[in-house]
């Protein structure tokens, strides 16, 4: 069995959780530090107006595909119970 890739161009599948409103929102990405500083600046169309936010969760892909399916199912009914029961004490405490 030999080693997986070097790891690059990895593909971040990230939720976010608004201050203002305690909101979710679910992306993906491929530079999460860049996008989250978009995010936080108001440059995404999704979350503007939204915001500060903070980063609450994130999972690295190293194939495309595999992240935008992963960020398909954490945005639907099964996966935001998954987020929230994987969060379940951070949220406690934060709620």
């Amino acid at each position: 069995m030999g080693l997986a890739r070097p790891v690059r161009d990895m593909h971040y599948v990230y939720v976010l959780q608004s201050e203002k409103n305690a909101m979710m929102y679910t992306g993906c990405t491929t530079d999460l530090r860049k996008r989250f500083k978009l995010h936080q600046s108001g440059q995404v169309a999704s979350t503007k107006g939204r915001g500060p936010f903070v980063l609450i969760y994130y999972e690295a892909c190293q194939d495309k595909h595999d992240a935008f399916a992963r960020e398909q199912y954490l945005k639907s009914g099964p996966g935001k119970r998954y987020v929230k029961n994987r969060l379940k004490r951070f949220l406690s405490l934060t709620g």
